[in-house]
């Protein structure tokens, strides 16, 4: 069943967290639920991110900031017809230039270190070494609950966190 035909209204929203918590796998269902287009955030890197990432180097702020603007880009490009976009969107201040001026539902997917270091272990063709995991972790700011968040912890199938997403946004609705 479609969110469409669920009630649930298209708007914008930004599957968020670390490398391998599993943003993409729930992007897609969240995009298919809702009828929405969908944007694979990692696609947007410059190539300079790419590579940098790649070689095993963490990006910075600097790194982030035209990444971010360019993801900011398509979700203001999608306003008003929803969408669905992926990005760690670590700090603050990244979700900040993320919903600059726009009604932004955030999903936080967060799971233990360990589930994510053997998600990363399996992952194959990702530029994003499990190198680079520690340092996310040490980025990662936990978006506050005046954040306009949805928390879900992503541990299960991929069929699992769905149905804790859609009866969240369900709840949302009510």
């Amino acid at each position: 069943m479609s969110g469409a035909s669920c009630g649930a209204k298209p708007g914008l929203f930004v599957v968020m967290g670390v490398s391998g918590c599993g943003k993409t796998t729930v992007a897609q269902g969240l995009a298919a639920y809702l009828s929405a287009p969908f944007q694979e955030g990692d696609s947007l890197h410059p190539p300079a991110n790419v590579d940098k990432m790649h070689s095993g180097i963490p990006l910075d702020d600097a790194d982030r900031a035209p990444w971010l603007r360019i993801c900011h880009e398509w979700l203001r490009a999608h306003e008003a017809t929803g969408g669905v976009l992926t990005c760690s969107a670590l700090k603050r201040k990244y979700r900040d230039t993320l919903r600059n001026g726009l009604d932004v539902t955030f999903v936080y997917l967060e799971t233990s270190e360990r589930t994510i270091a053997e998600r990363l272990k399996q992952r194959i063709g990702h530029f994003m070494p499990p190198s680079l995991l520690p340092s996310q972790l040490a980025t990662l700011e936990p978006p506050g609950a005046d954040e306009n968040v949805i928390t879900v912890d992503s541990a299960g199938t991929p069929e699992i966190v769905m149905a804790k997403l859609t009866e969240a946004l369900k709840a949302r609705e009510v």
